[in-house]
């Protein structure tokens, strides 16, 4: 079917009967971009002057030009080599942001019994914190390896892997519905670029947040304007 625009910039690419929040028991959403305002990556990289050259692999991961995104993540962290802890701190406390709407969606979405999960291709340093802000049940997220209070420009390895691409975001999703004894159908997944199509294409409902255009067009549904608690305008 061809898209409606149900209002400015709230498109819904797949016909979807009346659905309410009760009908779903857990959302996802990625961090980087979508619940924050930030790419962290690339603001951690301005504290060594490498902003642009991050940003570049960033944003061609994001649009799906680079299809390694565990390779794109490892490039772009080694430049990180030599970060500090503090100036890490001061893009927490300076640059990062909730995204519009983010808080009131999440307590929303608790209100109506659902469980969240923040799964994010980004770092636990700033996925932790987003976390403790908003209540948030379940993570996952990379490690940064920090060694006398600067960054090594590696990621620590866990116990389910060694980072969190598209696939690792799928397999957490599936794995926290089996967790909670829920089918994947009942779980709303958020995101706005390429890595977050597979968790999307495996939830009931999968919605674009101000993202790439191979997203918004995957996506059944699509907020192009205004805050993430948009979607609360579909699901009464």
């Amino acid at each position: 079917m061809n898209p409606i625009e149900h209002s400015p910039g709230l498109v819904i690419n797949l016909a979807t009967p009346d659905l309410k929040l009760s009908d779903f028991k857990l959302i996802a959403f990625d961090m980087d971009s979508t619940l924050i305002n930030i790419e962290c990556v690339d603001e951690i990289a301005d504290a060594v002057g490498r902003k642009a050259e991050v940003a570049a692999i960033t944003e061609a991961a994001m649009r799906g030009e680079i299809t390694d995104f565990k390779d794109s993540l490892r490039r772009r962290v080694a430049l990180l080599k030599g970060v500090s802890v503090a100036s890490m701190e001061a893009v927490y406390r300076e640059r990062l942001k909730l995204n519009p709407g983010a808080a009131e969606l999440v307590h929303a979405c608790k209100d109506a019994g659902m469980k969240v999960l923040l799964v994010s291709g980004g770092f636990t340093f700033f996925a932790d914190r987003v976390q403790g802000e908003l209540g948030i049940d379940y993570l996952r997220a990379n490690v940064l390896e920090i060694e006398n209070g600067l960054l090594t420009g590696k990621l620590v390895d866990q116990p389910w892997g060694d980072i969190c691409d598209g696939e690792e975001k799928r397999r957490t999703l599936l794995e926290t519905c089996a967790q909670l004894g829920i089918n994947p159908l009942q779980a709303i997944a958020m995101g706005d670029g390429a890595n977050d199509l597979p968790m999307m294409g495996a939830a009931g409902l999968s919605v674009a947040y101000h993202a790439k255009p191979k997203v918004r067009e995957q996506a059944m549904v699509a907020i192009n304007e205004g805050g993430l608690d948009r979607l609360l305008e579909l699901l009464s």
